[in-house]
């Protein structure tokens, strides 16, 4: 038997007293945090929650998240985390594909009402039996009438409880992808996925009980969950959490903790890069930032260029996705780090890379990056011929454009639907974009193609550029004619304040096209 959850019950005995969360003013040790999550099992069995029942969870990157977590992890029960800008609709098709019993929801801000959407969302669904409000504080009355709030589930729960003897290939989680193509679908990762993943993550950040670490990213995305939450608490370090990226609280946070983790998606790296740092002491910031990790997009190379220059600190960038548990390829310390590549595979998993005919492509050459090891999912939640289709022989396949050179490191080349096929000839969004980023106005850049009665496709830009610099569409035209081939550079550019962002970082290049 194995349970994720033992890696918590571990490190409540080896460092009782040690600061395990820390948001705002609210310190808790791993002893509590320990106690909270049996509180919650105790809660939700009492309920009636069976092992391999699933209960959701919508909230930000406070302590109630790994609170929750684990607690329905000790339960025998599978966690759903849910993205927190989920609307009604959505919040309802994900407890009704999932077949959540119950969900427990933030109450949320004027801003971010989580609390009316997700209830409005549960009421819509039969089969999710139990609702919780998640109130700021625990004893906090419901903010909606007649609903049960968190603290009235925990109240008077033991603080003690024998986690559920799960199978280490019990399902743990169930992960939804972003839905970028079609409705989004339940990945399944088991105990032993998540705890391997963590351990991979343990070795890329050698990360030790001395490490404090800023969670910045979205707890209910793997990556931050992973790679920070289940890493950190498996080795007793300590977590700061920011509900919202901000990049001046990031900064001030990481001053003020000596954060000697940081892991982002480029987006914010991006924000740091560009963010007015006068007040800040970077020498500081620098000399206790052991390592700043990278993934969820491709991270543009200037980008990790200007973070190098003022942090002192190379970004480490990899390639991962929800399948993957998330961690597939790194730059690793210990093997060699090359700049633009999303390194090699971590302990465990092997990857390759293949054409169109299923047989692997020669070096230098592009091809869909696929995956085997202790990291591919279970398969789709009650989507057996999606999983068919995905994993085949046990190697998953990305759905993602790679190539591999003679070192053995890979370069994301792009996602396969997001590549252009401009009068036959294929233009990959990322290389126009880590050329016109090279432009001295330019600050970001996306890339998209529209519809064109002659060519298929024609390319778009969508430019944001540097404060206070301008620059003449034409002008910027011309300037990347010079820098590509000309089938590749962009025939329309749209200049706008900002580019559509998920919650977690990336680029909605969904959205863009539904503009055009």
């Amino acid at each position: 038997m194995f349970n994720l959850s033992a890696i918590l019950e571990d490190s409540s005995r080896r460092y009782p007293e040690k600061a395990a969360i820390t948001y705002l003013d609210t310190v808790l040790n791993y002893q509590q945090l320990n106690a909270a999550a049996n509180q919650v099992a105790n809660g939700l069995i009492e309920k009636g929650i069976q092992p391999d029942d699933k209960v959701a969870l919508s909230c930000l990157n406070l302590p109630y998240f790994p609170i929750i977590y684990f607690g329905i992890l000790k339960a025998g029960a599978i966690v759903v985390p849910l993205s927190v800008l989920l609307k009604e609709q959505e919040v309802a098709y994900h407890l009704k594909d999932s077949e959540a019993k119950a969900y427990l929801c933030f109450n949320g801000t004027e801003d971010l009402p989580m609390g009316q959407m997700g209830f409005r969302g549960f009421k819509e669904v039969e089969t999710c039996k139990y609702y919780f409000l998640i109130m700021p504080q625990p004893d906090d009355p419901s903010a909606i009438e007649g609903v049960e709030t968190f603290g009235s589930l925990i109240n008077g729960q033991p603080v003690t409880l024998d986690a559920h003897p799960t199978k280490a290939s019990d399902t743990a989680v169930i992960v939804y992808t972003s839905g970028t193509t079609g409705q989004p679908k339940g990945a399944e990762l088991t105990h032993i996925n998540l705890f391997l993943n963590g351990d991979v993550s343990v070795r890329l950040c050698s990360t030790n009980s001395d490490d404090v670490q800023l969670i910045v990213l979205p707890l209910f995305h793997i990556f931050a969950m992973v790679v920070l939450m289940i890493a950190g608490i498996y080795k007793g370090a300590h977590s700061i959490l920011l509900p919202r990226f901000d990049a001046a609280a990031s900064l001030a946070l990481m001053e003020k903790h000596k954060v000697t983790i940081f892991a982002g998606v480029p987006t914010m790296y991006w924000g740091m890069v560009n963010c007015n740092l006068e007040g800040f002491d970077l020498k500081s910031i620098s000399r206790s930032l052991k390592v700043a990790l990278s993934g969820g997009a491709s991270l543009p190379l200037q980008v990790l260029e200007d973070f190098k220059d003022k942090f002192e600190v190379p970004i480490l960038e990899g390639y991962g996705m929800s399948e993957g548990s998330p961690v597939v390829t790194f730059n690793q310390l210990d093997v060699g780090c090359k700049p633009g590549s999303v390194g090699t595979p971590v302990w465990g998993v092997e990857v390759k890379l293949v054409g169109s005919d299923g047989k692997e492509v020669p070096t230098g050459e592009k091809g869909e990056l696929l995956f085997r090891g202790h990291n591919v999912m279970k398969g789709y939640y009650q989507r057996q011929q999606a999983t068919t289709e995905s994993i085949k022989n046990g190697w998953m396949h990305s759905g993602d454009i790679a190539l591999k050179d003679e070192d053995g490191f890979f370069y994301i080349v792009d996602r396969t639907k997001d590549m252009i096929i401009r009068g036959g000839l294929n233009v990959y969004p990322r290389e126009v974009e880590e050329v016109m980023m090279k432009n001295p106005a330019v600050s970001l850049v996306a890339i998209i193609g529209i519809p064109d009665e002659k060519l298929g496709e024609e390319i778009k830009a969508f430019v944001v550029l540097k404060d206070d610099v301008s620059i003449e569409e034409n002008e910027l035209t011309h300037w990347t004619k010079s820098q590509i081939a000309d089938y590749k550079y962009p025939r329309q550019i749209e200049f706008v304040a900002s580019l559509p962002m998920s919650a977690t970082g990336k680029i909605l290049k969904k959205e863009l096209r539904n503009q055009n």
